[in-house]
């Protein structure tokens, strides 16, 4: 029993260790960016991404709950087309809003998640000619807060998780 306790001891000082260095020297900025090739033209590709409506064809977070009620504002495809979403504990509650966009190019957002917490994101979705194809660049920049940077290995797997997933749904897409 005693050298159970002792590593069970040990596991938490490492544990609590980790926490606080992470704390101290993990930088609070976020990036993450994540790029695929679609054997597509980049005005295909790009009718799949210019609008907050198409952007939500492929958006891997819209599947986490059937019920996700989404509110669509501003003229589709142009800067502040936007939405709404209010949903379960999964996707919580926030909008985003497009804040710049270069025709076949470029469609830059801003993300305001208003539940489970109150924060703020910027994010691009960039288009490139490579060959035939198109190169997308999906991206995100966030902050967050000191309690939360030893999460932050985990955030960045599961983000880089999220854009693969939508990434290649916006590949089928394009492709077809």
């Amino acid at each position: 029993m005693k050298k159970f306790l002792k590593i069970i001891g040990i596991i938490l000082a490492i544990f609590i260790a980790y926490c606080v260095i992470a704390m101290l020297f993990f930088d609070s900025k976020c990036h993450n960016e994540q790029s695929l090739v679609i054997n597509a033209p980049k005005e295909k590709v790009w009718q799949n991404v210019n609008s907050m409506k198409a952007f939500n064809t492929w958006n891997p977070w819209m599947k986490y709950d059937p019920n996700l009620v989404v509110t669509y504002k501003g003229t589709t495809g142009e800067v502040g087309d936007g939405y709404t979403w209010k949903g379960n504990d999964d996707v919580g509650e926030g909008e985003q809003e497009i804040t710049a966009i270069v025709p076949n190019e470029k469609v830059a957002t801003s993300m305001h998640f208003i539940k489970p917490m109150d924060d703020t994101a910027t994010s691009d979705l960039l288009l490139a000619s490579e060959g035939s194809g198109t190169k997308v660049t999906w991206n995100i920049d966030y902050e967050i807060e000191t309690l939360f940077k030893p999460m932050k290995p985990m955030m960045t797997w599961q983000m880089n998780k999220s854009f693969s997933e939508g990434l290649g749904k916006l590949k089928e897409l394009a492709e077809k």
